[in-house]
């Protein structure tokens, strides 16, 4: 009975985190922010937090990183080339597929 205490209390103060981290910017910051750096810091936050995240499970998804590598480079190439996202994606597969298969 405890444990099912501790669980409870570790959800509650999860949900109350959570809340307060999306809560406290809306009432704290009620003014539109001037400073360039500040904005301009905020307008790539979450570019960068997709990249974070994304980024290390590019490389270990595979069987070998040297595919993940592969694969993240073809996929720069092909949506500099303004390949759309599902072409983009399935050429990043074939590529892992083929150095998975018959190189690696």
């Amino acid at each position: 009975m405890n444990n099912r205490i501790y669980i409870y209390i570790a959800i509650a103060v999860m949900a109350g985190v959570s809340y307060l981290i999306r809560v406290l910017p809306l009432t704290l910051i009620r003014g539109q922010i001037k400073s360039r750096f500040l904005r301009s810091f905020l307008y790539y936050v979450p570019y960068v937090t997709l990249a974070v995240m994304t980024f290390p499970a590019i490389t270990e998804a595979t069987g070998s990183p040297v595919s993940g590598f592969a694969a993240l480079a073809v996929g720069i190439i092909a949506a500099w080339l303004d390949a759309g996202l599902f072409k983009v994606a399935v050429s990043c597969c074939a590529v892992v597929f083929i150095l998975e298969l018959f190189i690696i």
